[in-house]
């Protein structure tokens, strides 16, 4: 009887292992992470090292600052699957005034852009606008007019200054002609499938 029942149990244990390993291998496999899959989506400039000193020529001209105020080149790789349209924000969130500093959003991106050249983010009047893609629109920023408005922080430590590119699931942000950048980085979160990031250092 001992030698029956062992033998039963032993069979029933192979059983339960041989119907446990069949169940595992009808299981799917486990999904990659997106980023290994397609590779992360990143943002890069030949102007701003990542956690560099901005050059004199992305700096801001007034306000005691005397820069060239050219909006850096940007390119960007592997946005995910779904993307119709990119946003990028610039903000300064050490600038004294209690929300931060915007220097520059454009919206309304095409998906199948992947760079801006330097000086794409001239506002109006200046010989250099046109260098947007078409489609794209710039919103006002902090200097109270849409384009690019280069770093000129008050006089002390460096400030961080955070280019953030969006990767959005429409294709057009439907916002007043006139919105603020606040107004526009809350619309763009709303929509965002994924956030590329880069960060300059600039103080005086």
């Amino acid at each position: 009887m001992r030698r029956t029942g062992w033998i039963a149990g032993a069979g029933l244990g192979g059983a339960a292992a041989l119907a446990t390993a069949a169940l595992l291998a009808a299981q799917p496999p486990a999904k990659a992470p997106a980023d290994s899959a397609a590779g992360k989506f990143t943002l890069a400039s030949r102007d701003i090292s990542p956690g560099g000193t901005i050059a004199d020529r992305q700096v801001f001209n007034g306000f005691g600052c005397s820069g060239g105020n050219v909006s850096p080149a940007l390119s960007w790789s592997n946005p995910p699957a779904g993307t119709k349209s990119f946003a990028l924000l610039m903000h300064d969130p050490d600038a004294p005034s209690g929300s931060g500093w915007w220097h520059w959003v454009v919206y309304n991106i095409p998906a199948g852009v992947s760079s801006l050249p330097a000086g794409a983010g001239a506002g109006a009047g200046d010989p250099q606008k046109g260098l947007l893609p078409a489609g794209a629109v710039q919103g006002r920023t902090d200097f109270g007019a849409p384009g690019y408005g280069g770093p000129c922080p008050p006089p002390g430590r460096p400030h961080h200054y955070y280019l953030r590119l969006y990767a959005l699931k429409v294709a057009k942000l439907e916002v007043p002609a006139d919105a603020t950048a606040a107004f526009i980085g809350f619309t763009v979160r709303a929509h965002s499938l994924a956030k590329a990031e880069l960060m300059g250092l600039y103080g005086r």
